[in-house]
């Protein structure tokens, strides 16, 4: 859920935003503005490293491939038992 907070308040709030962006066990977002438009986006570090792990994966071609090639062969059924894996992977 994102929050539209204007930035005179935000600054008021500060050191009370980590607790309210945790609502209901969700991670909500605050959007910081100025003059009613957008200028900042507050959110809780959990979220915040989330989305970067996400956008480093994403900008890896490699990686990318290699994972629409996995969700190639599993929509086409060419999967192995956990069990198989395992004695694959020697654990």
């Amino acid at each position: 859920m994102t929050r539209t907070i204007p930035i005179m308040e935000a600054r008021k709030q500060l050191t009370s935003l980590p607790e309210t962006l945790k609502h209901e066990g969700e991670l909500d977002v605050a959007e910081i503005t100025r003059r009613g438009k957008p200028v900042l986006a507050v959110l809780p570090w959990e979220l915040y490293e989330a989305l970067s792990e996400t956008l480093e994966v994403m900008a890896d071609k490699e990686l990318m491939a290699q994972l629409r090639q996995s969700i190639k062969e599993m929509e086409e059924g060419k999967t192995i038992p956990w069990e198989e894996a395992k004695r694959e992977l020697g654990i």
